[in-house]
């Protein structure tokens, strides 16, 4: 059974008729959309960064941020929304710019909780470019705390991952979070 199929009886469990005009193709829509949003678990860290680790002699703090992230909460399959923002102390490598927020995608577009999500992205990071240290921090709203459950609008969640010198540093991680916080719109 495809996931189209099982999206058409999904319809008719919530009591809609899959084959009213409006929603014949909608099963097929919402099979290619599911895939779109787990595409992640096809991606690997070497495929992505594809070698664009390059040399370069800085020993200063780098930040990357408010990359968006679109995820899908793993208990109750909606979406949660936010912006992550990433640190890191090169140790004589520096990774293509663009890397950052294909490494956030990645993670992302799995089944996810926020705080595995964070650490995942933090720890494949540090993996690849052999930093000093590695911080990110992600604050996002979740669509399962919003619109269903406890339904609480304005409520937001923020977790941070503090690797290597952001974490045996308090001036470093101090640092970071004064950057994200002035940078943030």
């Amino acid at each position: 059974m495809s996931l189209a199929d099982h999206y058409h009886c999904i319809l008719k469990e919530i009591g809609e008729d899959p084959e009213r005009p409006e929603l014949l193709n909608t099963p097929q829509r919402a099979e290619k959309a599911m895939k779109e949003m787990t595409a992640g678990y096809s991606q690997s860290l070497l495929d992505i960064t594809n070698g664009a680790l390059f040399n370069c002699n800085t020993d200063e703090m780098v930040i990357i941020n408010n990359i968006e992230l679109y995820s899908t909460c793993e208990h109750h399959l909606l979406p949660f929304i936010g912006k992550c923002h990433i640190g890191y102390l090169p140790n004589k490598k520096i990774l293509g710019l663009s890397k950052f927020a294909r490494i956030v995608d990645m993670f992302a577009r799995r089944l996810q909780v926020q705080e595995r999500l964070t650490q995942e992205i933090a720890t494949n990071i540090q993996e690849i470019t052999q930093a000093k240290g590695v911080a990110v921090c992600i604050q996002s709203q979740h669509l399962c705390m919003l619109m269903r459950g406890i339904k609480k609008q304005n409520a937001s969640m923020t977790t941070s991952v503090m690797l290597g010198s952001f974490r045996t540093n308090p001036a470093t991680r101090t640092e970071f979070m004064q950057y994200i916080t002035t940078f943030q719109h």
